[in-house]
């Protein structure tokens, strides 16, 4: 049978910089549990179907910012105590469900001990706490696409600074060939946040800004992601239902055309395009609606159905779950207990029916159209064994039936772009996955006030750089460890808490904490001023608690601001 059209799945693997910054229920848990639940799943699912001699292609996105955290030696060892305890509490689990005469529990909680026990054995014994080499090996084998993105997932157009833009994206590519043994072809943009090419006034010129394609191009990325509504224009979604959803369950929002919007080519969700000011360059790749709704809808989305694990109820002594979904009308006192063999048939179902709608969907593009038609199917990573804790195992098993399809190709995003290249050019709108498509999650009343201080510290980065062309020694890791503190202060992660309300104090403290610390360090670099005894040992103090990005560099962030345009040649709009 002739193949109809390319699909990859596209997952973003993100955290927020937790390192040595609290436990439960913020801080360095959050990695932890995913390690325990969704990262070392995957790799377990994936060496599985390479052992089984399946022909599998996947796009993941491991941010810079949660490698350098994988690979953190602390937090490698707080893991197994993580796993290890919860181990232990499900065992504890077991004797009381014993004792109390209730097998059925007894028998879930003993599913509970040996999963996390597995998850201890697998960490230590079979990928020597080593997951980036894990991925790296997959990497070479030619099954993997890893995708890169900015070092700490900062809202690249909110930046006031191309300098700042620059950096993020540098650092990060750099972050992601370190680790994994080649450099990225495939970026996320955080929040798939894009603007094109704008004017500013800078010293009484107006000036333009580059597109965000254009740092892309520069260092090499070929591809990034975008939500439907980007290529697609208008309400792309159809329905508030199909509406996809972050970690959190908020729904993401839509693009909402504003009357100051030029007219623009729409284009599909099927064929990649090249972007702005890099055509031949970078190619976008927009979401596809249809088999994102079959995943995010809260009314037929797979997740929700009755006989999935219920992630929202714990047992009120050891935090287990025991508990499935039963149905949306089901208060959390009602919840029916959890049969894991029901769910596997659930899972095997839900695959079968995927791997269908992904054949029918391309298939009817190419009938309509006669064209080859590619999907993008793309999921934050977390979604699968920790918020959907049986969707690993549908992963693995969708993976295994569109290996074996005769009409699709299983693929990856840059071998999408490679083989089948695009041949037209989009100018894409101001977007973001968030409230009505614009960047008003990032920045509202709530956190209007972050952005000025982000500001600030971007321009005195760039004093900093211009003070300092070529600093060395002690100086030199005092700017280096200058230059984290900023990336660190720009991550989306910390607005986002704040304006979604689900960690709002632990990242304002988050954001001031990285604030101070770069303003405190800033303080001893000025001009003049040499380092004495008391001040490198704030700084090595800093250090300690702040150390990814080992190989940074601080003059990344020289200026770099726009190109003076003539009068008139690019107007602010008003």
């Amino acid at each position: 049978m002739t193949q109809t059209g390319a699909f990859t799945f596209v997952l973003h693997s993100h955290l927020p910089y937790a390192r040595k910054a609290g436990m439960w229920p913020h801080g360095e848990e959050w990695v932890h549990e995913a390690i325990a639940e969704t990262y070392l799943p995957i790799l377990r699912a994936l060496d599985e179907l390479t052992a089984d001699g399946v022909e599998w292609r996947l796009t993941i996105g491991i941010t810079p910012i949660l490698a350098e955290q994988l690979n953190d030696p602390d937090i490698r060892a707080n893991f197994e105590i993580y796993a290890a305890e919860r181990a232990s509490w499900a065992a504890n689990d077991i004797d009381r469900f014993d004792a109390a005469g209730d097998m059925q529990m007894a028998d879930l909680a003993r599913h509970e001990h040996q999963w996390y026990a597995r998850s201890l054995s697998d960490f230590r014994d079979v990928y020597k706490g080593d997951l980036l080499g894990a991925f790296r090996r997959m990497r070479e084998s030619g099954n993997l696409d890893i995708a890169t993105c900015a070092a700490t997932h900062g809202f690249l157009p909110l930046l006031s600074r191309d300098s700042s833009i620059h950096a993020q994206l540098h650092t990060g590519a750099k972050t992601s060939a370190r680790h994994f043994g080649a450099a990225p072809t495939a970026v996320w943009l955080p929040e798939c946040a894009y603007r094109g090419a704008q004017p500013a006034e800078e010293l009484g010129h107006t000036i333009r800004r580059p597109g965000i394609e254009s740092f892309l191009a520069e260092e090499g990325l070929e591809v990034f992601f975008s939500e439907t509504h980007t290529v697609e224009g208008g309400d792309a979604l159809g329905s508030a239902d199909g509406a996809p959803r972050g970690p959190s369950g908020q729904a993401r929002g839509r693009l909402i055309p504003r009357p100051w919007d030029a007219p623009r080519e729409i284009g599909t969700t099927f064929r990649p395009y090249w972007v702005g000011d890099a055509p031949g360059e970078v190619a976008v790749l927009a979401r596809n609606p249809r088999t994102g709704q079959q995943v995010w809808s809260a009314t037929f989305g797979y997740p929700g159905d009755h006989w999935y694990r219920e992630f929202h109820k714990k047992d009120t002594t050891s935090g287990m779950h025991y508990w499935r979904v039963g149905g949306r009308e089901l208060d959390m006192g009602g919840k029916p207990l959890y049969d894991p063999t029901k769910a596997q048939e659930r899972v095997r179902d839900h695959a079968a029916h995927y791997v269908w709608l992904v054949e029918d969907v391309l298939g009817n593009y190419a009938a309509s159209t006669g064209k080859f038609g590619v999907i993008s199917a793309a999921y934050d990573t977390e979604l699968f064994g920790h918020w959907w804790f049986e969707g690993v195992d549908w992963l693995k098993e969708v993976l295994r039936g569109l290996a074996g399809s005769p009409v699709v190709e299983l693929s990856t995003a840059s071998a999408i772009v490679e083989q089948h290249p695009p041949d037209k050019v989009l100018s894409l709108p101001e977007t973001s996955w968030g409230n009505n498509g614009d960047f008003s999650t990032w920045k509202n009343p709530d956190t209007e006030w972050m952005w000025p201080l982000i500001h600030g510290a971007e321009a005195r980065m760039e004093r900093l750089v211009s003070e300092n062309p070529d600093a060395q020694g002690p100086r030199r890791r005092l700017l280096n460890q200058i230059a984290r503190e900023l990336l660190l202060l720009q991550s989306s992660d910390w607005p986002f808490l704040v304006t979604t309300l689900q960690a709002k104090e632990y990242a304002i403290e988050r954001f001031t904490s990285h604030l101070e610390r770069f303003t405190g360090l800033a303080d001893i670099a000025e001009p003049g001023i040499e380092l004495h005894e008391g001040q490198i040992t704030f700084l090595e103090e800093i250090e300690h608690l702040d150390n990814p990005f080992p190989d940074i560099d601080y003059r990344d962030w020289a200026d770099r601001q726009g190109q003076v345009l003539p009068p008139g040649l690019m107007t602010p709009v008003a």
